[in-house]
């Protein structure tokens, strides 16, 4: 089971992911991100290949597509708020 971040771990490792786009989700404990694409189906293919690790980790994100643009909201219910996870997960979709 994952842990809520601590708030020196909060620093480390939020930090990088804020200069990548990312940003708190205001009134939650959540990171956001709107991926863009050049078409529907690159965004499409970018969301399978999200999904199979999201899958593989059992960590799913809140995310919603049109056309060509993905946004992606990442927490962990179980510990209501931001863990390991989603900054594990956000790591993963900005290197796809």
């Amino acid at each position: 089971m994952s842990e809520k971040l601590s708030d020196a771990a909060r620093d480390a490792m939020l930090g990088p992911l804020f200069e990548t786009g990312w940003e708190m989700v205001d009134g939650r404990d959540a990171i956001r991100k709107t991926f863009k694409f050049d078409s529907f189906i690159s965004a499409m293919g970018w969301m399978t290949q999200a999904a199979i690790w999201a899958e593989k980790w059992n960590h799913h994100p809140e995310w919603f597509n049109v056309y060509s643009k993905v946004d992606v909201v990442l927490t962990t219910h179980d510990v209501a708020g931001l863990s390991a996870l989603d900054v594990k997960l956000a790591r993963k979709m900005d290197s796809i």
